[in-house]
């Protein structure tokens, strides 16, 4: 049995210049963060492709919540934002819900939607003009990303200069081709996060055949000091002036992260539904149910009902024998069934239950 996921769901859970590897520049005069640009630069990716509504996706791009997410946080707290991508021009995201209330109000900016319509291309040229630079994932950027030499000596003149180096999701694969000048790997004994292979696993199985490598697996080859939440939770590595976050639920404290790097005090803001919803279940987990049962027993409208009894389902696969995380995949689907009386879950339910017992 498996749970039917609604497209925004689907979603959520998931997600061209030159190959080869640029080494890390020599370190420029590093600016203070009072010193820095006031002005980010997100990087999509450039390989997403479509064949009309009846062939659909042929080739993956970049992750629209992902986008819409750093650009609202970084606007909120006064920073210029411009978005680029290795070959410039229109890019393709993956599906996403347009409904959900981050990505309705990217699409009614205009200077977003704009600067989305006619990304620049990445240039030599822009080096000095940023504070940060953010890498947006999405698994398009598994394939023409990591092999950006532009998109490689921009993050690292930017780092030398002082500025923030950040990417999410599937992001950080960029990370996995950089080296230094004396040829040791950029990420070695840096403290990152990352798409996960056990997110691989359960959400990438169209695509991640094609992958040119599983992102945690090579980040952690090349030395990374690689660090986990468990699937589809929240989680945020800051090592210095690079912030890394882990999947599309950690893009919002990934912005938050990177404003405090450049020195600002983050403006307050009120979590997504989706993003909320996460926090709580990573509480529940780790054994403070409390909060989340709160909020379902109070009907929150700030909380995304399906998502909390889907996450649960997929823990329940991700466990295996493993009694522990079965046990906590079963409470959180029972906490949700109330809420979310759907057949599936309550079969999905009863197949947990006789799993434990059985062991």
């Amino acid at each position: 049995m498996t749970l039917r996921l609604s497209t925004a769901l689907a979603c959520a859970l998931v997600s061209l210049a030159a190959p080869g590897q640029a080494a890390a520049r020599q370190p420029a005069e590093a600016a203070s963060p009072a010193e820095l640009p006031q002005h980010v630069l997100l990087v999509v990716s450039s390989h997403g492709r479509s064949a009309g509504e009846e062939k659909g996706q042929v080739q993956p791009g970049f992750e629209m919540d992902e986008l819409a997410q750093a650009w609202l946080v970084l606007k909120a707290n006064g920073l210029a934002v411009d978005i680029a991508s290795p070959a410039g021009g229109a890019v393709e995201p993956d599906g996403f819900d347009p409904a959900k209330s981050y990505n309705a109000a990217f699409l009614a900016d205009a200077e977003a939607s704009a600067k989305l319509g006619q990304t620049l291309r990445l240039d030599p040229a822009m080096a000095g003009r940023y504070g940060a630079v953010m890498v947006i994932g999405g698994k398009g950027a598994m394939f023409d990303l990591p092999f950006s030499q532009v998109l490689q000596g921009l993050l690292a003149d930017t780092e030398s200069r002082g500025g923030v180096v950040a990417a999410v999701c599937h992001g950080p694969a960029v990370f996995a081709r950089m080296v230094r000048d004396d040829g040791t790997p950029w990420a070695k004994g840096r403290r990152l996060a990352g798409f996960t292979d056990e997110e691989e696993v359960l959400f990438g199985k169209r695509w991640v055949k094609h992958f040119p490598f599983l992102l945690e697996s090579e980040l952690r080859s090349v030395g990374a000091r690689f660090g986990e939440a468990p699937m589809m939770l929240p989680h945020v590595e800051v090592d210095g002036r690079v912030v890394t976050g882990q999947n599309p639920f950690s893009v919002g404290a990934a912005s938050d992260a990177l404003v405090q790097a450049m020195g600002k005090t983050p403006a307050h803001r009120e979590a997504w539904a989706d993003e909320r919803s996460v926090m709580l279940v990573a509480r529940a987990i780790a054994g403070d149910e409390a909060p989340l049962a709160a909020a379902l027993a109070a009907k929150d409208p700030r909380l995304d009902v399906p998502l909390v009894a889907i996450w649960g389902y997929y823990r329940s696969i991700e466990a295996g024998e493993d009694q522990a995380m079965l046990a906590s995949a079963l409470r959180i689907m029972e906490l949700a069934q109330p809420h979310f009386p759907d057949p599936q879950l309550a079969e999905a339910i009863e197949g947990v239950r006789a799993r434990l017992s059985a062991m």
